[in-house]
């Protein structure tokens, strides 16, 4: 498993939440903190990646792609807005 920063993300997200995704600002579900996907911790397998909270390690964003299909999820997050 590879640990990066939410930066890892923002080509796949930017389909999402716009050209710069890092940026986006997300208020955590778990304990209510806001901040930018660029700060948050991605755990990235074969399998997919996922972005933790910086503040309570809560699953805020999944993303699994598969050949030219893409999943994303976003069981963590209460809100988000794009920059």
């Amino acid at each position: 498993m590879t640990v990066l920063d939410g930066n890892a993300l923002a080509g796949e997200l930017a389909e999402v939440l716009g050209p710069d995704a890092t940026r986006a600002q997300m208020r955590c579900r778990g304990c209510g903190s806001v901040g930018a996907l660029g700060e948050t911790r991605v755990y990235r397998t074969a399998m997919g990646a996922v972005a933790r909270c910086h503040g309570c390690d809560e699953v805020l964003v999944t993303v699994v792609t598969n050949g030219p299909h893409r999943w994303v999820g976003m069981p963590g997050v209460r809100v988000v807005s794009p920059t």
